[in-house]
This record gives structure tokens, sequence and C-alpha cells, in this order.
């Protein structure tokens, strides 16, 4: 093998091995299963709720994703403008394409958890007549656009 045919294969290789870190720090790295820690809440109080799996990163304010059942729902402001944003394909509870559409059919109601929870960042929840429940944060005003 000539110099060339090295130096071609190790830049293939160092590219291919580059893009394989960042897929799985993008997909996998960078988040943390926060069940057992997260608390959602509601007008500043604790909702009671079980079977909570949750994720998020302190890479970005907005990879936060949860899904749970809900018992009741206090009186809440609904959310205008609910845009759920797709989560990693491995937490398979979420789906951001399947929210959006029952959001728009209006099989799901958003409503808004808390407010500014990060600088221009809400927290939103999705919930179904059955007590599905799914919440996510995502850009208030402040910094969409």
């Amino acid at each position: 093998m000539n110099m060339g045919k090295v130096l071609a294969a190790s830049l293939v290789l160092s590219g291919l091995g580059a893009g394989v870190g960042v897929y799985y720090l993008q997909v996998y790295g960078f988040y943390d299963d926060v069940s057992d820690s997260a608390v959602i809440t509601m007008n500043g109080a604790p909702l009671a709720l079980r079977d909570l799996r949750a994720i998020d990163s302190e890479s970005s304010p907005i990879r936060f994703r949860a899904c749970f059942q809900l018992a009741v729902l206090p009186d809440a402001p609904v959310y205008a403008e609910p845009t759920p944003l797709t989560g990693p394909e491995w937490f398979d509870c979420y789906d951001a394409g399947a929210l959006t559409a029952a959001l728009e059919g209006g099989q799901a109601q958003a409503y808004l958890s808390q407010g500014e929870i990060r600088d221009g960042v809400d927290r939103v929840i999705a919930v179904f007549p059955d007590g599905r429940a799914f919440a996510w944060h995502q850009l208030n005003e402040k910094y969409r656009d």
C-alpha cells in the first residue's frame, strides 16, 4: 500500500468515527433519565401523577420530554400555540408527530405548566381525556422567530 492510500483511508476512518461520535452524543449522550427526580407543576403546585418517564439535558433548555398518567388536572391556562418538539427515537413513549395531530384534531388539550421555566422557555403539558399526558419545553414569544 502506498502513502496516498494510507492517508485516504485514515481520513475516511477519522470522518466516519467523528460522525458516529456526533450521532451518539446527539441521540444518546446528552440525555439523562430524570424520571425519579422530575417534578411537574401546574400553577406552582406539584401535579399528582403516576408512571412518570422523563428525560432532560444540561446542554439545552428545550430537551425536556415526559410521559405520565394524570388523575386530575387543576384549573390551568390553555397554551395558545403548542408545538411538541421531537425527542430521541429511543424515548418511545413520546411521539411529537402523534401529539401534534392530536392537538390539531382536538383529541388533546395543551396547558401552560410553568412559564419561563428557563429564560425564554415554557413547560407545556398536553392532556388526553383518558389521563395520558405529555410534557415538553418550548421557546416562548421571547425567543420565537
